[in-house]
């Protein structure tokens, strides 16, 4: 069932002479980012992104989903392995004759407040992925940490989010702010009381699918306006 809205939500390429149409063209969804992406502590293991997947692929599914999960993940972490992960996860020959479509999202957390990176490294950090999916062609969409049950943590989740709004809003990448759409939630609050910890349950994993639906997604796919 569908979760109730959160109360505020905020390589060149060369293509063929007679390309298929887009809407028939396989969509290579390569997704790295830390544990939330592969739905940690959900009991249906689909996690925010499985359930967005899901909600976007229609009668013909036409995405591959690849994900690349690492726990406690950091900026820096990120920066130093998304080219090597991109790449293994990349249909070369489709990409450059423009029969696969390729697209890229990042699942960011909280390690770089917990790692003590700076605002200016975790900025840096993000810019260097972001450019490099910009020279590869290759569209990126960014999710940013959810709310913590620690107050102190989710304030700091805040700042870090935004400085990570900042960074994709001067690329023109969308970036879907959760820390501020959730923090306070009752639902969301209460998911995280049930699970003793920073990992959600179906319902906080479903709030957040439901945030990053409303905040482009399948545009960003292409698969719905």
């Amino acid at each position: 069932m569908e979760q109730p809205a959160p109360r505020s939500v905020p390589v060149q390429r060369t293509v063929p002479a007679s390309p298929a149409p887009a809407s028939d063209r396989p969509i290579r969804l390569v997704a790295l980012g830390e544990e939330l992406l592969a739905g940690v502590g959900d009991a249906r293991a689909l996690g925010w992104l499985g359930r967005a997947v899901a909600k976007e692929q229609g009668p013909r599914p036409r995405v591959e989903l690849y994900t690349s999960a690492v726990p406690s993940e950091t900026s820096a972490d990120l920066s130093e392995r998304w080219d090597e992960e991109v790449r293994l996860r990349t249909d070369a020959e489709g990409l450059a004759q423009g029969t696969v479509e390729h697209r890229v999202v990042l699942g960011l957390g909280g390690g770089d407040v917990d790692a003590g990176i700076s605002l200016a490294r975790s900025r840096l950090n993000l810019a260097k992925v972001l450019d490099g999916l910009e020279r590869l062609r290759i569209p990126a969409f960014v999710v940013g940490p959810p709310p913590s049950a620690d107050r102190a943590r989710t304030d700091a989740l805040v700042e870090l989010s935004g400085a990570f709004d900042d960074v994709c809003a001067r690329r023109r990448v969308p970036y879907v702010d959760t820390v501020r759409s959730l923090e306070g939630h009752e639902q969301w609050t209460s998911d995280l009381a049930r699970s003793g910890g920073d990992h959600p349950g179906q319902t906080g994993y479903g709030l957040m699918a439901w945030l990053v639906l409303h905040g482009g997604f399948g545009r960003f796919l292409g698969t719905s306006d």
